[in-house]
């Protein structure tokens, strides 16, 4: 495993050079994921990713925590080949990953512990993060017990609470009904100028691209390569909740609609005559 410590040397945060990723169907094809992918993520960027059902977007996360390896091409972590499983790397999904025979601050306390912090020191700093996502008072609840929303700021600083340099997200508020989703990317929002990590996120929905993003990669249907790169020029800090109804933002989404929408068409096409 990598050291967590080592980001001294140059280069971007994340970089993908002109990736490819194939893999055998179970009936012994060979299909194509991702083609001449090229993506940058510069330290303390926040890029987001968008692109039609199935295009290959997920595929782009397993490539960078090293889970799978290219076809061809090259994929790097702060200038540097990635070899294995980094630590410095924290992970967010659509599923909450919470153990639910275990409260909320024995979730949260995990990965300190098994990353061998004092057992003390984990869990005064687990009370710490929990009071900054505003669960203080419900330590000892347990996963069934909380709403959808409170389970993700769980699952935020479950994640948070290991400093990640590089912190990639696979839809993880997609399950929220819509104004939960909205406080979450404040919540998010205000977390991430805290730690100013490195964030890959992934995510169907370009309104919610777009209100938390530096940048906005949009994908060409499957196998998945770089179509178009939106710079997000919104100032920042934003509140997500209330940007939506700037002009600018109307002006920005409706721009990026324009090249996605094609894509989304083409690849509905796709999964018709695949049908």
């Amino acid at each position: 495993m990598a050291p967590s410590s080592t980001t001294s040397s140059p280069g971007p945060a994340i970089e993908l050079i002109n990736v490819s990723r194939r893999f055998l169907t179970p009936d012994g094809k060979s299909m194509t994921a991702i083609r001449d992918f090229t993506m940058t993520v510069e330290r303390g960027e926040f890029v987001a990713v968008v692109g039609p059902t199935g295009c290959g977007k997920s595929t782009t996360l397993n490539l960078v925590t090293g889970l799978a390896t290219p076809s061809s091409g090259e994929v790097r972590l702060f200038g540097e080949p990635i070899n294995g499983i980094d630590s410095r790397i924290g992970f967010a999904f659509q599923t909450d990953a919470l153990f639910p025979w275990r409260n909320v601050i024995d979730n949260v306390v995990a990965g300190p512990l098994y990353r061998g912090m004092d057992k003390a020191e984990a869990y005064a700093k687990a009370r710490e993060w929990l009071a900054r996502v505003n669960l203080s008072g419900h330590e000892t609840k347990y996963p069934h017990q909380l709403s959808g929303g409170m389970r993700k700021r769980v699952s935020l600083a479950q994640t948070f609470i290991n400093g990640p340099q590089i912190l990639l997200m696979d839809e993880p508020f997609s399950a929220l009904d819509v104004q939960t989703r909205v406080l979450m990317h404040d919540e998010l929002l205000r977390l991430w100028s805290q730690s100013k990590a490195s964030v890959v996120f992934v995510t169907h929905d370009l309104e919610e691209a777009i209100a938390l993003a530096d940048k906005v990669y949009v994908l060409t249907s499957g196998p998945a390569t770089v179509k178009s790169v939106y710079p997000i020029d919104i100032p920042r800090p934003r509140v997500a909740s209330e940007i939506r109804y700037d002009q600018k933002f109307i002006d920005i989404s409706r721009t990026i609609w324009d090249d996605l929408r094609a894509e989304v068409m083409r690849g509905s096409k796709q999964q018709e005559v695949a049908a």
